[in-house]
């Protein structure tokens, strides 16, 4: 397989797994929506990071571990369990009374999203294991393995940015509605719901 054929087949497998509704949709399409348009960018590259992390990890082969070792992958998923289930409690108990104002400084701003996004990516193992398992199978035969994977992945996080702009654009679209604090505190439960599942799947799944 030539290194065009593998970018072009695993652009259009993570792509399907981009354009899937999850975790990071949710958080990217809450943050926008509220107003808060730096830190709705930071979670966007925070994600990225995290994305382009798991990749140059897998590149490097030190993410095997997450299949070597039984202790590390329950020690890495119990802690983004935990993790997600904070934060979605955290959107539960809002009472979505707050003002919204563009750019809110209270809001954190683009730093609070981007650790945002950057944690809830990299204390997901099944990102990890996602590119331990996938990532080999698109490296041609004598390419580089370092290299190419860290190209692919590269790959999967330039579709990851253009679906985010999408989901912000359309959370900007909606905004005017999301201003009163009843549909603000329906997209809390609505989206602390979808972060707390996730948690809860992540510490129950094996």
């Amino acid at each position: 397989m030539e290194m065009t054929t593998a970018l072009w087949s695993f652009a259009l497998v993570v792509g399907l797994l981009t354009l899937t509704p999850g975790l990071d949709t949710a958080l990217i399409l809450r943050t926008s929506a509220l107003g808060h348009r730096r830190q709705a960018w930071g979670v966007v590259l925070g994600i990225q990071t995290g994305t382009l992390v798991w990749g140059t990890l897998s590149s490097a082969g030190v993410t095997a571990l997450l299949t070597a070792s039984q202790v590390a992958y329950e020690v890495l998923r119990w802690g983004g369990a935990a993790y997600l289930v904070w934060m979605g409690v955290g959107m539960l108990r809002s009472r979505g009374t707050q003002a919204m104002v563009e750019d809110e400084p209270t809001d954190g701003g683009f730093g609070q999203g981007w650790r945002r996004g950057t944690l809830t990516n990299l204390l997901n193992p099944k990102v990890g294991v996602f590119y331990v398992a996938v990532l080999p199978q698109f490296i041609p035969a004598g390419a580089p393995h370092f290299a190419a994977g860290v190209a692919l992945t590269c790959v999967h996080v330039v579709e990851g940015v253009l679906w985010s702009t999408v989901l912000v654009g359309f959370a900007k679209a909606v905004r005017g509605w999301l201003r009163r604090p009843s549909a603000r505190r329906l997209m809390d439960r609505v989206t602390g719901a979808v972060v707390v599942g996730f948690g809860l799947k992540l510490a129950l799944t094996d």
